[in-house]
């Protein structure tokens, strides 16, 4: 096990004090990536004593050929059903690696002429940016590079529902 129940909910209380503190009148949007950010903006909703909004999206990440130079593509799946403009807008990620999804994802909610844009990550992998200039805010947990199911990360769909985080080794 790397995180226990216990740890992640104490963050996670942690973090939406945090947040209630920073949004105090303000009735943030929370926008969660689909699917692995499910569990933790779940908790973190309830752990905010400010109102505030929740809404879903749905990116597919896929490593491109040699048509497009062997770069990294994201399409998107699930639009947003509220309106962004003029509201305090916090993304709500599972994990931040290289960076590359949430940069796109910030983007494209950032043509929505939000009143601000913000970003919370439950694990946070600084040491593989690829972009920089990310508005991460928020920061769980700083993670080594491993492979982690529980807690809404899965391995083919499969151990989200562990309430525990655990580092998945390899069989080798």
């Amino acid at each position: 096990m790397y995180l226990t129940r216990e740890e992640l909910h104490t963050r996670v209380r942690e973090l939406g004090a945090e947040i209630s503190r920073d949004y105090h009148g303000k009735e943030p949007l929370l926008v969660a990536p689909l699917k692995a950010s499910l569990v933790f903006v779940s908790d973190l909703s309830r752990a905010l004593s400010i109102q505030h909004g929740l809404d879903f999206i749905e990116l597919a990440s896929y490593a491109s050929g040699a048509d497009t130079g062997g770069h990294a593509r994201i399409r998107l799946l699930k639009d947003l059903d509220s309106e962004l403009a003029g509201r305090h807008v916090l993304i709500v990620e599972d994990v931040v690696d290289t960076g590359l999804t949430l940069n796109y994802l910030c983007k494209t909610l950032a043509l929505r002429d939000p009143a601000s844009l913000a970003a919370a990550t439950l694990l946070d992998r600084p040491y593989r940016r690829l972009v920089d200039d990310l508005p991460v805010r928020y920061v769980g947990f700083t993670v080594p590079d491993e492979l982690f199911v529980g807690y809404g990360f899965d391995l083919h769909e499969k151990l989200r529902n562990l309430p525990d985080l655990h580092v998945l080794h390899s069989e080798s």
